[in-house]
């Protein structure tokens, strides 16, 4: 039956239906609006299925050819603006394969052939992942390399260490901005590790069961680029665990940004000052003129709860799914590219912000005076003189109690004061500094300058390029 002017197109899947879809139920299930941003990866795993057809002899080297021809011809019309995407057909896979029967004609339409949307959109979204994570794990070694250099230039600070965010005891600041390096080394880590399970290839899984036709899948994997072909059909068309994977290490990587976060308005602050943050990175108030507020760290700070939320948005969508395929996946896709739009983007934008930041060394030597933060060291120096590490723990405790009491620091006792407190003290104690602290850690992952340089120099090592 011919169109009516005006009318919408027939649905490719209309075949039973005798009414058309109400408009309010397109609109409510189109998928368009968000899953336009995989016509890359759909458009390549349409290629693909292309050639698998014709090495199956479904179509001719002719047809396949032709198919070809008109996908690349609408990959240019995506990426040039000039396609026009219909919420009337849905989804990206059928905006495509619509316009690529206007394209090539009847042929076009043989390329569904032993394909579902069901295997299509899980290749494309694989497809999609696994590009990001390529791109993700490139910004997290370029945020790695600004670690590194802050803990290269900065290896003579001494700052305050803290526990409980109380005074805890002297590290280097080095030693600090490398914790964050090693968070982050693992959540490179785990990305690499999902990357394994990410990269396997549904295609040919059909709706469920499997496509009816003699499909070379291990074919159509190395034309994609894939290792590794799924091995059940069921639950290639329902599995999401990657999805949700993929939230879990992103909440992970934001996370550490988060205490990042925490800890650089914190410095940052006049009560702190030990930092100051480039200007361009920062805000001032509609009022108050004085103001320099760290508008990135709470923002990133902010945005790890919506990471969080797709996480488990992820797990409840699934929780409940029989087997296989069922709509509510459609519903995976919006928090995947939520997160992965909010990681990019804060990782981007510490890198940057980190490279402009001062480290203001006064400050820290000044916090450095208050907090006794030398009393393990006295602790330890009795312990070395063959005291009980209680009874040398319980000696000190005193002995801080007393300069609290006399207003006094650590560093302000004489002998006399010390040997009030134990006998074992000697003349030595009195050699006791901040930098003397610091070169007592000197184990594998302590605060020692040494081993601070030995951990820069072994990562130098492991960042240069082969």
């Amino acid at each position: 039956m011919a169109e009516k002017k005006g009318q919408l197109k027939k649905k490719l899947w209309g075949g039973r239906f005798q009414e058309k879809t109400r408009s309010s139920v397109e609109k409510f299930t189109a998928s368009i609006h968000f899953d336009r941003r995989l016509y890359r990866q759909d458009i390549l795993g349409s290629m693909a299925h292309c050639k698998t057809l014709h090495r199956a002899s479904l179509i001719s080297e002719n047809e396949m050819k032709k198919i070809i021809k008109g996908l690349g011809r609408i990959l240019r019309e995506i990426e040039s603006g000039k396609f026009k995407f219909s919420e009337a057909a849905e989804d990206i896979h059928m905006n495509i394969e619509q316009r690529l029967i206007e394209v090539v004609g009847p042929s076009g339409g043989k390329l569904h052939t032993g394909r579902s949307r069901n295997d299509q959109v899980v290749l494309d979204l694989r497809l999609y992942l696994r590009d990001e994570m390529d791109e993700i794990a490139a910004l997290m070694d370029n945020l790695q390399e600004v670690f590194f250099h802050l803990a290269k230039d900065h290896l003579d600070v001494i700052m305050p260490g803290y526990t409980h965010l109380q005074k805890a005891q002297p590290i280097l600041f080095s030693h600090y901005i490398l914790a964050y390096y090693e968070m982050v080394e693992r959540d490179k880590s785990r990305l690499a590790d999902l990357f394994k399970r990410v990269n396997v290839m549904p295609l040919g899984s059909g709706a469920l069961a499997g496509a009816g036709f003699s499909f070379d899948r291990e074919y159509t994997a190395r034309l994609l680029d894939f290792p590794e072909v799924s091995q059940n059909s069921l639950d290639a068309v329902s599995d999401r665990d990657f999805v949700i994977e993929f939230h879990s290490f992103a909440s992970l990587l934001m996370m550490h940004l988060s205490r990042l976060s925490e800890e650089l308005i914190l410095w940052s602050s006049t009560e702190f000052g030990f930092i100051e943050l480039p200007d361009e990175f920062c805000t001032g108030s509609s009022m108050m003129p004085q103001k320099k507020n760290p508008d990135i760290p709470e923002l990133v700070r902010g945005k790890t709860g919506r990471v969080f939320g797709n996480l488990l948005s992820a797990l409840t969508m699934m929780k409940g799914l029989p087997l296989a395929y069922n709509r509510d996946l459609q519903e995976d896709k919006e928090p995947l590219f939520l997160t992965i739009d909010l990681i990019k983007s804060a990782v981007s934008i510490y890198a940057e912000l980190l490279s402009g930041i001062k480290v203001n060394r006064p400050m820290m030597l000044q916090g450095l005076k208050k907090g006794y933060l030398l009393s393990t060291d006295l602790a330890d120096y009795l312990v070395s003189k063959k005291v009980p590490f209680r009874e040398a723990h319980e000696a000190v405790g005193k002995l801080v109690r007393y300069c609290m009491d006399h207003h006094k620091h650590i560093e302000d006792l004489s002998l006399k004061e010390y040997r009030e407190f134990s006998k074992f003290f000697e003349k030595d104690i009195l050699d006791l500094t901040l930098s003397a602290s610091i070169e007592k850690r000197d184990v594998i992952g302590g605060t020692a300058t040494s081993q601070v340089l030995k951990r820069l120099e072994k990562l130098k090592k492991s960042r240069q390029k082969p």
